[in-house]
């Protein structure tokens, strides 16, 4: 098999795994600080087909943290944004982009049955519960990622069960709603950093001074509170919450690696046993 953009990963994953990835689709439910690093991650790695669901447009105040941010994407959708980087990484990956503020009503437009991972990365608590249940009635895997904005280490992320957390305002909330609704667990990327306050400054706030671009449905100025964020842990969540999904779509056990050819490399040598056979005869 010649050296394509993936061999590295192929030489810690092995094949089996990359072939797996290569047939696996994976819904990313917001594009932002951590879901833009979730497309990233697994785009570099491999994956085939990224639905993504988000409606915001790309803002000069996300360019501190997104991925898909940058001065000459500013105003773009941000789903937009992201597929072009996705083809820019690899065009064979398949890209479903969905305009679309996900909440409970919008439920209908979305078989959650289709995919083989669905990721929450979502701002919005009733989004996010519904997100989470749909999931779970579909029996799909699901991961959910909690509170990254006011925090500035990345070393205090970690994946665990939603009912495990703690110094997560966000995630005190999804249990107490989880509990209600019967949802007995979680997989969750959060911070156990204790969230700072944001400093109160009306001169550098997007509450009062927004400049979202033309068409931006919700307003900062709609907001109750604006986040302070860094360049550091919504990345590192996204990069996080990818390598979880890696690992459970393709089953991976770094003991049992094997370097064995693909589907597509056994058939290319049947075909050419085929040839040899019918040329002997």
């Amino acid at each position: 098999m010649s050296l394509n953009q993936y061999s590295r990963t192929a030489l810690v994953l092995g094949q089996n795994a990359m072939d797996r990835l290569r047939a696996s689709r994976v819904a990313v439910f917001g594009v932002g600080g951590v879901g833009g690093n979730v497309v990233e991650a697994l785009a570099r790695s491999g994956i085939g087909t990224l639905d993504l669901i988000d409606d915001d447009r790309i803002c000069l105040t996300n360019i501190n943290r997104q991925i898909m941010a940058t001065r000459q994407t500013v105003g773009q959708y941000k789903v937009d944004a992201a597929e072009q980087r996705i083809h820019a990484i690899d065009p064979s990956i398949q890209v479903n982009k969905y305009k679309c503020f996900y909440l409970p009503d919008k439920r209908n437009e979305f078989d959650f049955t289709q995919w083989n991972y669905v990721v929450d990365c979502v701002d919005t608590v009733t989004a996010k519960l519904d997100i989470i249940e749909e999931a779970q009635r579909c029996n799909v895997p699901v991961i959910s990622c909690m509170g990254c904005g006011n925090r500035i280490d990345p070393s205090k992320l970690q994946v665990t069960d939603l009912y495990s957390t703690y110094n997560d305002p966000l995630a005190k909330v999804m249990r107490y709603e989880c509990r209600r609704r019967g949802i007995k667990k979680l997989k969750v990327v959060y911070s156990c950093e204790k969230p700072m306050k944001p400093l109160k400054d009306e001169n550098n706030s997007c509450m009062y001074h927004c400049i979202c671009p033309p068409g931006t449905k919700r307003k900062c100025t709609e907001r109750r509170d604006i986040p302070g964020s860094t360049a550091f842990v919504p990345p590192a969540a996204g990069i996080l919450a990818a390598s979880v999904i890696m690992k459970e779509l393709t089953e991976f056990d770094p003991e049992h690696r094997t370097p064995e050819r693909s589907w597509m490399e056994n058939y290319a040598m049947d075909q050419n046993k085929n040839g040899s056979e019918a040329e002997q005869a």
